[in-house]
């Protein structure tokens, strides 16, 4: 794609309505397919390495730390990121159980996914709570565009994988695709170079349909199945496994109004066989959403929803929960405008009301203004609440040490809150070259701490007596400084001061909230080497960690790519190429450099 044509991709992150990625009002950068197969990487989290506006963490083989605009945790205070959003095709994927993401549970075939939409920013008005500091929204392929045969397999001195996937055409309005793929890391390394044991492997296979029985409708169905292993240092291996099936019926009609009913069963498990702890969870989620315009100048998105979680969770000798499972239901309904006040401004309304498990229905409103003066500059702002509301492991959670409970959960603990205030400007001063600058100024209250009981000081509890605030600019662009050469760089500044309330216990500090470096950056190379061969190259650099300090660092990753035919590729890829082993978060893993070879058949 040229920069102009990257400017006009159609999103939905933002509004839940097709709009140009160089109009919308908020900060989103969107990883394209040609950038995933060009990068070659496999599994999610090293995809999303390739979004300037995120901060991706490798903590072992198989786990990663991913967050927006900060805030990624303590792993001493046991206070982990969640406070980010993760759809697969309209499909949730965090845990209900803590808000976090287990990263080595999600998983979609590279070649199937059509783009990833990531928001830096609140999108509670749309997506509801945990939707905090940014939402990243996986979009895979119609099968109608994957018919053929791809079989890929990769070997290297740290990762082996294989796929296969097959589409085809049961009719002229029904079409299918199936997958099936294998993913198998080896150790990292501990901070004394021995091999930390946290090997692991997961098989995964899964198919869509897609039928077009009239002009209007489209009905899909989908869904995949896992299981996986992951070996311990010093613990017991764990086992997980998983599925998920999901429907959507979406109707068009010629006014430009839209119509989506979309349902979907999420099934997640692990644990180990040696102690029996583990946990399961069962998702049940509908929903449906109506488009339409109002007069010539109002477009409004109306819908609403409900989820249930059913969770069993099978507790260890030093965790467990109390009550050990609920039943976890959420209703939520949502309207915005998107209101045309001239031939170049719009302003964008939107509110959600949510009915947590936990809480009473929340508000969670949103105020977004773009202005176009010109054909290459947009100028937005946004104001927004959202809010990570309360899970089982703020409630319920029990820590046993010396003898007795050493930290619970709290039956009053509130909603996490953010309000956050966004300017940027999206500038194209050139056909060769695009340009995005956000900043924003977020704060937030009543994040979760560590407090004593009264009188007894024993068990630790969970409160909301920590409050503060972060600023900081993201900035990105692309510049083509030839036909077969592409440069895109990326820049993050962030800045946080956070404090206890009054009558907090201060324990831990206030390095329990997070430990996010303050400065980001990221330069990448797309080179055409002819009609047959491409050279892709990605730098970046991360500051330093405070507290516990983790040195800062440079890494590169590169693939050199060979089209030998129109249907066989074979590439050499290359992961953490400038150090032996580097550490990037806290209690993590030294993870080593890796070099692999792949080759891909099409048929």
């Amino acid at each position: 794609m040229s920069i102009e044509q990257l400017a006009g991709i159609q999103v939905t992150s933002v509004s839940k309505r097709s709009e140009p990625l160089g109009q919308a009002a908020s900060a989103i950068y969107v990883i394209t397919r040609d950038q995933i197969l060009r990068s070659g990487a496999v599994t999610v989290p090293e995809i999303l390495r390739l979004a300037p506006n995120l901060q991706v963490y490798q903590t072992s083989a198989s786990r990663y730390v991913i967050t927006s605009r900060g805030l990624n945790g303590s792993q001493a205070a046991q206070n982990f990121s969640n406070k980010l959003l993760v759809l697969i095709d309209g499909r949730t994927v965090y845990s209900p159980l803590f808000s976090g993401v287990y990263w080595d549970m999600q998983d979609v075939l590279a070649q199937d996914i059509e783009r990833i939409e990531v928001v830096s920013g609140p999108g509670a008005a749309l997506w509801g709570a945990n939707a905090v500091n940014g939402v990243i929204n996986i979009t895979t392929r119609d099968s109608a565009d994957t018919q053929g045969g791809v079989v890929t397999a990769s070997v290297g001195d740290q990762q082996r994988s294989a796929s296969l996937r097959f589409g085809g055409r049961i009719s002229e309005a029904l079409t299918y695709r199936l997958y099936a793929k294998t993913v198998a890391e080896d150790d990292t390394y501990t901070a004394a170079g021995a091999r930390a044991h946290d090997h692991w492997s997961k098989p995964q296979a899964g198919f869509r349909l897609d039928w077009t029985p009239t002009r209007a409708d489209t009905i899909t169905l989908q869904g995949d199945g896992y299981k996986g292993f992951e070996a311990q240092a010093g613990l017991p291996a764990q086992d997980i496994n998983g599925g998920n099936l999901l429907g959507r019926w979406s109707r068009a009609w010629e006014d430009g109004s839209a119509f989506q009913l979309q349902g979907y069963y999420d099934h997640a498990e692990r644990g180990d066989e040696a102690s029996g702890s583990g946990f399961r969870v069962d998702t049940y989620d509908v929903d449906v959403q109506h488009s339409f315009s109002l007069g010539e100048r109002q477009q409004i998105v109306a819908g609403g929803g409900y989820r249930l979680s059913r969770y069993r969770i099978d507790g260890s000798a030093t965790l467990l929960f109390s009550p050990p499972g609920r039943d976890l239901k959420l209703f939520n309904a949502f309207v915005q405008d998107s209101v045309t006040l001239g031939p170049r401004t719009t302003l964008v309304l939107g509110l959600k009301v949510e009915d947590d498990p936990y809480i009473k229905p929340q508000l969670l409103p949103t105020a977004r203004l773009a202005w176009t003066p010109g054909e290459r500059l947009t100028l937005w702002g946004a104001v927004s609440r959202a809010i990570r509301s309360p899970t089982p492991f703020d409630r319920d959670v029990v820590e046993i040490a010396f003898g007795g409970p050493f930290l619970v959960g709290d039956s009053n603990f509130r909603s996490e809150t953010l309000t956050a205030y966004e300017l940027g400007a999206k500038i194209k001063p050139t056909p060769k070259a695009s340009l995005v600058i956000n900043s924003y100024y977020n704060t937030y209250d009543d994040l979760r701490s560590i407090e004593l009981t009264p009188v007894v000081f024993l068990p630790l509890r969970w409160g909301n007596l920590l409050k503060g605030h972060a600023y900081g600019v993201e900035a990105w662009g692309d510049y083509q400084v030839a036909p077969w050469w592409r440069l895109s760089a990326g820049f993050n500044y962030l800045d946080q001061k956070f404090k206890f309330q009054p009558g907090a216990s201060g324990l831990v500090g206030l390095s329990q909230v997070a430990n996010d470096p303050k400065y980001q950056a990221s330069l990448k190379s797309a080179l055409d080497l002819g009609d047959r061969v491409t050279l892709d190259a990605a730098l970046r650099y991360v500051s330093a960690l405070p507290e516990p300090r983790i040195p800062s660092y440079v890494e590169l990753n590169g693939r050199l790519a060979w089209n030998v035919t129109d249907q066989v590729q074979l590439a050499l890829s290359g992961r953490n190429l400038l150090h032996a082993k580097h550490t990037e978060y806290e209690d993590g893993a030294q993870i080593p450099r890796s070099v692999f070879v792949d080759v891909q058949w099409r048929f």
